[in-house]
């Protein structure tokens, strides 16, 4: 075989392996993917049902409501156009609270609602560590 066919046959042969690792990278990520809903999108597009995905929004102002368990939390995402009511069983996040972001990670259930795994408090974008605002009072100070 001559050198130049050997090149040929190792050109194409790389390409195949880097074609296979990226079917396999593709088919493993998309298992992986988690999608995100806000509440007005599944009134529009119907329920992704039988797949994890993230739903988006505000809880709304009287909605959180507990279970006698303790852990269990029962609460309404909203986006200003439709709501989703939300249960999530577990240790609720610090910046959880009514009138606050939040994006909750589960699945749809086919009466509408959602059953979160995981929760993910947001702050607002005035949000400042208690020790960086502290020390930015103090400059203030001395700068004047």
């Amino acid at each position: 075989m001559k050198a130049k066919h050997q090149r040929l046959t190792l050109i194409l042969l790389a390409l195949g392996a880097v074609a296979v690792s990226a079917v396999l990278a593709l088919s493993g990520l998309r298992d992986q993917a988690a999608f995100f809903y806000a509440p007005s999108d599944v009134a529009a597009q119907g329920l992704p049902l039988g797949r994890a995905v993230r739903l988006g929004g505000m809880v709304e102002a009287g909605s959180v409501k507990r279970a006698a368990d303790g852990v269990t939390v029962h609460f309404v995402v909203t986006d200003g156009k439709a709501t989703t009511p939300v249960t999530y069983a577990g240790i609720v996040p610090d910046l959880f609270r009514e009138k606050s972001g939040v994006v909750a990670e589960g699945q749809f259930q086919r009466d509408g609602s959602f059953v979160a795994g995981n929760l993910l408090a947001k702050h607002d974008e005035k949000y400042m560590p208690p020790e960086l605002a502290g020390k930015m009072h103090e400059t203030k100070t001395l700068e004047q």
